[in-house]
């Protein structure tokens, strides 16, 4: 029992803590309701059957979750419609299974500097987490009592200061009667199948972007989990298998799934099963819980939307709270590298728009353009 209460743990935080981006993602793009819950389905459909068939098939608890980052960089942008977008994400999973493929081209991405990569990342995710004082403006009770909340649970769980704030949320609001239960009949699930529109522009601005961040923010650090906790993780199998479920659901909505982090450190533990090779087994609950998101997620979703907009903008921007922290560390950790992160930071959080080219993209050619002149003027001096 104790590897389905981790699954439990696991999908719930990773539900709660990080759903409210995937919300902003899809407004974004202006989607729908009903291609919202198609997109939440096909994500949960996506992290199911890959941590099914990958904790399976190698005897490990390979724990798969949709991309955090990924959703927080696509709600940045603008001017993309979702037939667009879709393309997009059919590029970034098609990147994903080359990778998995093609050895040198894994190996041309692991060249960009994580720090110029992690800049990036926190360049997007910063908008949200301003987004929280922001939102402080319009409802401060609510949005003060979301973050008290969050500070001190994080004292005590950083994992769950999300979750608690989320809680004191939802109590608060309905208590002042700014959160109300959806009215009328509301269906479980729905899949809506979107015919993609592969735009140059939409696949620059948001699949590289999406691939790039993705591969750093999200599998090296879940690849990392895995080894620390003892077990070495079939790389090219992962990826093949996350890119191929990627490519299979981005008709749906669904944006990206890959490793977990977070969630797989939830679920690899010796907490989960004091015998590491019993752990696999919290992947198969992990995965089968998620294909009961996504059977509920129409209803979920109609629960989520009955909150004010200030709860749910308050919860993305402390949920990525950490994520940003981890960024903005790997980003000035270095000296000589520093300057070109502090460039690539800097475009990424603007509303910076070329050529219908997000700032996203941009900030990785700035970046890389700076950190290029930054060395060869080095080389240039010491041969003086």
């Amino acid at each position: 029992m104790s590897q389905l209460f981790s699954a439990f743990v696991a999908v719930f935080v990773g539900y709660a803590a990080s759903v409210a981006v995937v919300l902003a993602a899809a407004q974004a793009l202006g989607a729908t309701p009903g291609q919202t819950v198609s997109w939440l389905a096909g994500l949960a459909i996506a992290k199911g059957l890959a941590s099914l068939f990958l904790s399976w098939r190698h005897r490990m608890p390979i724990i798969c979750a949709w991309s955090t980052p990924g959703a927080a960089l696509i709600a940045a942008a603008s001017g993309v419609d979702m037939a667009s977008a879709v393309g997009a994400f059919l590029a970034a999973a098609a990147l994903m299974m080359a990778t998995a493929a093609f050895r040198p081209l894994g190996a041309l991405v692991e060249r960009i500097p994580m720090s110029i990569a992690a800049a990036m990342l926190a360049g997007v995710i910063f908008r949200f987490v301003v987004a929280v004082f922001d939102e402080m403006k319009l409802q401060p009770a609510l949005v003060l009592t979301l973050l008290m909340v969050f500070l001190l649970a994080r004292l005590w769980n950083p994992f769950l200061g999300v979750i608690a704030a989320l809680g004191a949320g939802l109590a608060l609001a309905f208590a002042t009667g700014t959160a109300t239960l959806p009215v009328g009949p509301v269906a479980l699930t729905h899949i809506e199948l979107i015919v993609p529109h592969l735009d140059f522009t939409a696949i620059v601005g948001i699949g590289i972007p999406l691939y790039l961040v993705t591969m750093a923010a999200q599998n090296l650090p879940g690849f990392a989990v895995l080894r620390a906790s003892g077990y070495q993780p079939p790389t090219a199998s992962c990826l093949f298998v996350t890119g191929l479920m990627s490519f299979l659901t981005a008709p749906t909505g669904a944006h990206m799934v890959n490793m977990a982090a977070i969630s797989a450190s939830i679920c690899t533990g010796a907490d989960t099963h004091p015998d590491p090779k019993e752990r696999w087994k919290a992947g198969i609950w992990y995965a089968l819980l998620w294909l009961i998101v996504a059977a509920t997620a129409g209803l979920l979703l109609a629960l989520i939307l009955a909150m004010p907009k200030a709860l749910i903008v308050a919860v993305a921007g402390l949920g990525l709270v950490g994520s940003l922290t981890g960024a903005l560390g790997q980003a000035m950790g270095s000296d000589k590298d520093r300057f070109a992160a502090v460039v690539t930071f800097a475009v990424a959080a603007s509303s910076l728009s070329l050529f219908g080219i997000g700032s996203a993209f941009w900030s990785l050619v700035a970046g890389l353009m700076v950190l290029t002149l930054d060395h060869a003027a080095g080389r240039l001096r010491g041969r003086s």
